[in-house]
This record gives C-alpha cells, structure tokens and sequence, in this order.
C-alpha cells in the first residue's frame, strides 16, 4: 500500500473520532505504540481542506494532504529551498501508519482498555502535566527559593498583599489622573528598592533621569512630552499626543531580553475612557524577588499599583496550561532526577 492511501484510509478512520477545537482547526492527537512498542505522538490538524500531519516526537517529515490530491512532504518552517532532508517519507511514514490504524482499530473495539494502556504506557517524560511544588523542592534541594533572595520578612508582607485581596481593589490599583513626572516618581523608587548587588544607583538622580539610563530606551516620546501636565501624559497614553511615537518599549523600565525585563506599565482600564491602571510585571523568576521589593517601596509609598508576576523558565510554556490551574513555574519531567 503506498503511502497516499495509507494516509487517507487513516483520516477516513479519523472522521468519526472526536476532534480539539484550536480556533477554526480541527486537531486529533494520537498516541500509540509502533512495532518496536516504543509509542510515538502523531497530531492531525485539519486546517482550510488541508490535513497536516506531524511526528511530534520523532523525525518523520511532515506531510500534508489535501482529499483528492496528492501527499507531499511539508517544507519546513523557515526554510527556503527544498524539502527538509530529514528521512525518506515513506519509509518514515509507512510503519507509523500502519501501527495508527491499528490503534485506532484498538480504540473502536475497546476504547476504555485503550485509554488504560496509553494512561499506565506513555512515557512520563513526554507529558504534560503538573507537580506539587514541595516535591519539587524536595527533590530538587538547590532549587532558586524566593525567600533566600528576598528575606522571609518580604515575603511575609508580600503574601499578606496578596491573600487580603489588595490587588483585587481598584482604588489600589488604579488612579484618576498622572503626569510624566509622576510616572517617574514611581520609577525611581523601583530603581532604588529593586538595586541589584551589581547596579550602581545614584538616588540623588531624578526619576526622570534614572528612566533615561535604566530603561530600555526606545520610549516613545515619553521623555519628550511636559513632565507635570496630567493631560499630555493622558494625551500621550491614548495615543493622541504628537510626540508619540511607536514600535518601542515605553514600560521596560529595566533592561532584559524578551521575557527577562521588568515592565512598569500605565493604561487606560478595559472599556474606559478615564483613570490610569498601574501594573508592575515580571516575566522571569531569577527578578521575581526585584520586582516584589520594587512593588513593596510602592506600596509603601501608598502609590496604587497592580502586579502581575509571570514566573516562566522555559520559554513561555507555562502560558500553555489553564489559567484556572495557576500554573506559572515550568520545567522538564527529567529535570526531577532519579
């Protein structure tokens, strides 16, 4: 059996099995054992009349198929010549066909049997899922602890903050009017507050000035506009000041790559027009503990300010799991050890 039929029977098994929504795709995720009882992942996307199939944990090619028209390889991202020459396709494909038509066969006899083994057989280290986070700290005793680097005293405040629901108010959050200088004004105190061991700085400096050699530069006009007027900086945040440009990063206001920067970020509050949202946001857990005393000199200031602390090791996966699961820490099974 070549492998164009190989494929199109194994869709026409799949019609009648359940499919995710991912926007307008359909998707099928097969897990099955091949002949060497070593299971592979196999993801079926219906996209636009074209099904795509990729080996997620192999080295097959990707292959796209369209009813009624020919199975050809996929180009791989970013290339711009040919067919990536990974493996032949059909000595690639051929044998993970053959052993999905079986397991689909398996599934329509006895699906709940089939589940079990895929449950009790599918290698941990090619899950997804979630751990508690005392046996992480169990078994990884060297593990980064917040309090190591912040002071248990912090922490404690901290905490507090949030379990009393400080963030949840608006009227800590959030403030009717701001000027450029005020802005500033909060970043100096995070300038000094958040000071790692290795920054000098100068607290005799302004908050503007500090700005100007801490953030990340490109601030699309906001140093350029009146420092105590509330309305060019409401002007400015609405995009209606003609200083304001765009493309920059006004709100990083410490330097870092793309999810290793601290933000200080001002907006208008969804579906209003009046009032300033105040958020501080940390996108890496090594400037978490930054980022919480810069948070905490705010605070102590009695300045409203929201904050969103975003703790991602591995890039971005955590934004993979269900916000209801309040997972922001991720890593790899094997990275357990044992």
């Amino acid at each position: 059996m070549g492998i164009r039929e190989s494929v199109y029977r194994l869709l026409e098994e799949l019609d009648g099995f359940q499919y995710d929504a991912l926007g307008l795709d359909r998707v099928w995720d097969l897990l099955f054992p091949d002949s060497n009882e070593q299971w592979q992942r196999v993801r079926v996307t219906h996209c636009m009349e074209t099904y795509y199939l990729f080996h997620v944990d192999g080295d097959a090619p990707g292959l796209q198929a369209r009813p009624g028209g020919e199975v050809t390889p996929m180009k791989p991202f970013g290339a711009t010549g040919g067919v990536e020459a990974r493996r032949d396709p059909d000595d690639a494909w051929e044998p993970l066909l053959e052993s999905m038509r079986k397991r689909v066969g398996r599934v329509k006899r006895d699906w709940i049997k089939a589940n079990r083994e895929a449950v009790d057989g599918y290698p941990l280290d090619r899950r997804r899922g979630i751990l508690s986070h005392a046996l992480v700290r169990e078994s990884l005793p060297g593990l980064y602890r917040i309090e190591r680097d912040l002071g248990t005293e912090a922490c404690e405040t901290f905490i507090a903050l949030v379990e009393s629901g400080y963030f949840h108010r608006e009227e800590n959050t959030t403030v009717p009017a701001l000027s450029a200088g005020d802005y500033f004004r909060y970043c100096k105190l995070a300038y000094i507050a958040g000071k790692r061991p290795d920054e000098e700085v100068d607290e005799s400096m302004s908050g503007r000035e500090m700005y100007r050699r801490f953030a990340d530069g490109r601030h699309e006009g906001l140093l350029d506009i009146e420092e105590d007027s509330t309305g060019e900086f409401g002007d400015w945040i609405d995009g209606k000041h003609p200083k304001r440009s765009a493309g920059g990063h006004p709100w990083e206001i410490k330097r870092g790559g793309n999810t290793t920067h601290i933000d200080l970020a001002v907006y208008r509050p969804r579906g209003r027009k009046d009032g300033l949202r105040i958020e501080l946001i940390a996108p890496a857990i090594g400037r978490l503990a930054e980022a919480v005393r810069m948070l905490l000199a705010i605070h102590a200031a009695e300045l409203p300010i929201g904050i969103v602390p975003r703790q991602e090791t591995l890039h971005r996966a955590a934004q993979d799991f269900d916000r209801n699961r309040g997972v922001y820490d991720v890593m790899h099974y094997a990275d357990l050890g044992g």
